[in-house]
């Protein structure tokens, strides 16, 4: 019985068939796009993309299938790898929503209803469980980009590396550059601090060291190589 719920009933493209189909194809949409927009900043095109997406995913489906045509299919194929979606970079919860969106299309387009309501309940039920958890929340490990600044007159290999290694895991030394003429040097350094709620510690320390001149730490991008 309950295999049955998960086979295709719209063997044959009827009216009604159809319109099952698309109406299932906008209600899960509409789904997908308040799932995405719950705790998350979103622009109303990107919203209204992932409502309409398993609606036109289902209008490609439905016309393969009718056409029955494997050139016709892998054409489809081609066209999908074209496509580029825009949003926010390094957003990788907009990738999985597209490609949610996409299956729920496919699902309905070849007339498993059942199946793509079922897995968008699953789906959605994970996601705001992930999402209201603690799951994932940033640690009080942090990577920092430390640039420092000191006098010309003053040696700097090794000058701060017991503080380094006091308040990071590990530590990398980057570069130095003179500035203001040469009457300055600026190290960059790249640390993995034990605690962030120790960073103001170690700027302060630096400061005494450097003879309070300005310190720098910026968080470091996550296309930065890693440490």
């Amino acid at each position: 019985m309950i295999q049955e719920l998960f086979k295709a009933h719209t063997v044959s493209y009827t009216l009604p068939s159809i319109i099952g189909s698309v109406a299932a194809s906008i209600i899960l949409g509409l789904v997908v796009a308040m799932v995405y927009m719950y705790r998350n900043t979103y622009s109303k095109n990107f919203v209204t993309t992932l409502a309409a997406l398993p609606v036109l995913v289902q209008l490609i489906i439905m016309l393969v299938n009718m056409n029955g045509n494997l050139g016709t299919g892998m054409a489809v194929l081609g066209a999908f790898s074209l496509i580029r979606f825009r949003s926010v970079e390094g957003n990788s919860r907009d990738i999985a929503t597209i490609f949610w969106a996409m299956g729920v299309g496919l699902a309905a387009g070849m007339g498993y209803i059942f199946y793509a309501f079922f897995f968008s309940v699953i789906v959605t039920i994970y996601l705001l469980v992930l999402n209201t958890s603690s799951f994932g929340n940033l640690s009080s490990t942090a990577e920092r980009e430390l640039k420092i600044t000191i006098p010309e007159d003053l040696d700097f290999p090794g000058l701060f590396d017991d503080l380094l290694n006091k308040y990071g895991y590990e530590y990398r030394y980057d570069s130095v550059k003179t500035t203001t003429m040469g009457s300055v040097y600026e190290l960059a350094y790249y640390i993995k601090l034990k605690d962030v709620k120790n960073e103001k510690h170690l700027i302060d320390e630096i400061r005494v060291r450097n003879g309070n001149m300005p310190v720098v730490s910026s968080k470091i991008s996550s296309k930065t190589n890693e440490l």
